[in-house]
């Protein structure tokens, strides 16, 4: 006699769902409400949980990370109607590059992004393009370190990831928002909650979702923590700073939550309050001792103002990555960055044990292994050096990666005196990425070296152009015209560099001699 066994398919779903096969949990909830007729009490009571866990699967399917994943387009960055002070006081401001006094990394020993902020050891979103002051610099900013295109909106971004959502079910949307009662799925809170995450991150209709997020507050009295925050993040993404904060504000009242920290922490980023988000991180710390999130969000703003000697510069960072290091042993961005700062502060041999220790961890990508062989070649581990560099060669996956492998391997065949292997090396990331600005600048000092003037000039001009940021082209140049006799162009030129780095002696040299000549003149 044989016995046939079947899985109830509501738990079935829910099996899928728990191992993250949200498109198979998907398709049975679709089957389940086809099969459940609504006249039924017991039959409707497991179509309502078909479809609240039908919602939950489709929303994880676009879901994104509100708290990490947030950057600024031209149209937030142009169009913002918050008014900051056009003279910052020294240290207060992550927008105005301008107030710094020092005590940091200069632009000689450390790189700087176009907003005037040193390079950190781990891409984050907004971190490569900085806040450009006029519409034309935020054309020009590229969007990231691996795209030359700026960002176009955010608000962009968020309506075609709503409309690609769309793909999932063919024959149009799985809830028709416009004819929903809200005040009705309100007062649900089982339903409502599912429902809103459903319409925020899926949809991506903030408006619905800011309604019924308003309408499930009213109903639970303004006493739910959970629906403030919600509040909070479509105040949020609407533009509506303020609001968003007495939102987040309030739900800290009602329930203490780690996320409502970093969200109130990204509000305050966000008007250009970084000391109020700092002091809002520790008042978590104190809530939550040994947090990571809470560890990494300070850090980071320590990392933004490495210029600041009011900060402690990157200093100050650092020790705190170790604090999360503490914690979390396995944290890539804290040992990226700790390495990167050791790097930058002459130490290459302990920067090589940290990205040794992210290898073991199984990272396995082409930056990895360009900063190892950086790492190699300046701890003189010269046997190392190459074949690093050969290993980033292959793992490369887009053409920017491509032309900073070879500039880094131009400068070890400078530093082994290989000049023209070094000229082939930096014509090669050229090839590869024609806006590579630093590339111009070396092959420049190159083509002088080989008694092309004219070529130099073009070369300086164009690394000029494409980085206003850089000192060194404006410094070469103006010492270049100098040489040639073209004294106007060069105290242009060494104007420039010293908007660009104040602290660079040979500038100052340039200028105090060019002064003096035209005082006699």
């Amino acid at each position: 006699m044989e016995v046939t066994l079947s899985i109830d398919p509501l738990f079935l779903a829910w099996s899928y769902f728990r191992r993250r096969k949200f498109q198979k949990c998907s398709d049975i909830c679709t089957k389940v409400l086809e099969d459940s007729p609504y006249d039924q009490v017991s039959l409707f009571r497991i179509a309502e949980a078909a479809w609240s866990l039908k919602t939950r699967a489709l929303t994880e399917m676009v879901y994104i990370d509100e708290v990490e994943v947030d950057q600024e387009g031209i149209a937030e960055i142009m169009l913002d109607e918050s008014s900051i002070a056009q003279v910052a006081r020294p240290g207060t401001s992550l927008r105005l590059p301008g107030t710094s006094h020092g005590g940091g990394p200069t632009p000689a020993v450390r790189p700087m992004t176009q907003s005037g902020r040193p390079i950190t050891g781990f891409v984050r979103p907004s971190t490569q393009s900085g806040r450009p002051g006029t519409m034309e610099q935020a054309i020009k900013t590229p969007r990231t370190a691996n795209t030359a295109r700026p960002v176009t909106s955010a608000s962009g971004r968020f309506v075609r990831l709503g409309t690609a959502s769309m793909l999932t079910n063919p024959d149009g949307p799985f809830i028709n928002l416009s004819r929903l009662n809200l005040a009705k799925y309100a007062q649900k809170p089982n339903l409502s909650k599912t429902l809103f995450e459903y319409i925020f991150h899926h949809e991506n209709d903030v408006k619905n979702a800011l309604d019924l997020a308003a309408l499930a507050t009213e109903h639970a009295q303004f006493k739910d923590w959970w629906w403030k925050v919600q509040l909070g993040k479509c105040y949020y993404r609407l533009g509506l700073y303020r609001e968003a904060e007495k939102q987040f504000r309030s739900a800290l009242n009602h329930q203490e939550f780690v996320d409502t920290y970093l969200y109130l922490a990204k509000v305050y980023q966000r008007l250009d309050q970084p000391i109020t988000a700092l002091n809002l991180f520790k008042q978590g710390l104190d809530h939550f001792p040994g947090e990571v999130t809470l560890l990494t969000g300070i850090a980071r703003i320590h990392e933004a103002f490495g210029l600041f000697q009011e900060m402690n510069n990157i200093t100050s960072a650092t020790e705190y990555y170790k604090d999360v290091l503490k914690q979390d042993n396995t944290h890539v961005e804290a040992i990226a960055c700790i390495g990167s700062n050791h790097f930058y502060t002459d130490q290459p041999e302990i920067a090589l044990r940290f990205y040794r220790r992210l290898l073991q961890m199984g990272v396995y990508n082409c930056q990895l292994y360009n900063n190892l062989g950086l790492c190699c070649f300046y701890a003189q581990q010269y046997d190392m050096t190459l074949s690093s560099f050969e290993r980033a060669l292959a793992l490369v996956s887009s053409d920017e990666e491509q032309a900073d492998v070879w500039y880094n391997l131009g400068h070890v065949a400078v530093g082994i005196g290989d000049l023209p292997l070094a000229y082939q090396c930096f014509k090669l990331a050229l090839a590869f990425n024609n806006d590579h600005a630093e590339a111009y600048n070396n092959l420049a000092v190159l083509e002088l070296r080989k008694g092309r003037i004219e070529q130099s000039k073009a070369f300086l001009q164009t690394a000029a152009s494409l980085a206003p940021h850089m000192y060194e082209p404006h410094f070469n140049f103006a010492l270049l015209s100098d040489k040639v006799g073209d004294l106007q162009s060069s105290y242009m030129a060494a104007q420039k560099s010293e908007d660009a780095f104040p602290e660079h002696v040979d500038t100052q040299q340039i200028l105090k001699n060019l002064r003096h000549h035209f005082a006699v003149l």
